[in-house]
């Protein structure tokens, strides 16, 4: 496996891949090292960049997630979620037919391993409420901004 560090407008965030897939990207812990990005880092930080521009709406980018069954079908709803729209856990738990599930729906999105790129930041609460993310309300907040600022073109 190998990691690289991106350098977001929130600050460093912490890539880790293999060929064939990106692992995980979250908030890297201050001082943590990267190597030098190539291949897939570069795509991913290509990306990245087009995201906090607003010229990216979806990510084309080879995922291996290792989650449970369960876990892996929450992730797959988020990425349905439109661009600059969001849905909350109720609505997320209906849409993988577990609708009584949506308090486990809320510990897979904590669970989430590629925070972005996988859009947990667009589940919020039944009340229209920001709720808990890894990257910290502030950052769910801004995140949430600059998707409705640019959804329309």
């Amino acid at each position: 496996m190998k990691t690289a560090i991106y350098h977001s407008p929130f600050g460093d965030m912490e890539l880790s891949y293999e060929e064939g897939g990106v692992i995980s990207l979250r908030m890297a812990e201050e001082g943590t090292k990267g190597e030098a990005p190539f291949g897939l880092a570069l795509k991913v930080f290509r990306e990245l960049d087009e995201y906090f521009q607003g010229r990216r709406k979806t990510f084309d980018i080879p995922c291996r997630t290792h989650g449970t069954a369960f876990q892996e079908k929450v992730w797959a709803a988020l990425r349905e979620i439109p661009y600059g729209e969001t849905r909350s856990y109720r609505d997320i738990a209906e849409a993988i037919g577990h609708p009584k599930a949506y308090r486990a729906v809320g510990m897979a999105n904590n669970a989430n391993p590629l925070f972005i790129i996988i859009p947990c930041h667009r589940v919020i609460g039944a009340d229209g409420s920001l709720t808990g993310y890894g990257g910290g309300l502030p950052m769910k907040k801004a995140l949430l901004m600059l998707e409705k600022k640019h959804r329309i073109s």
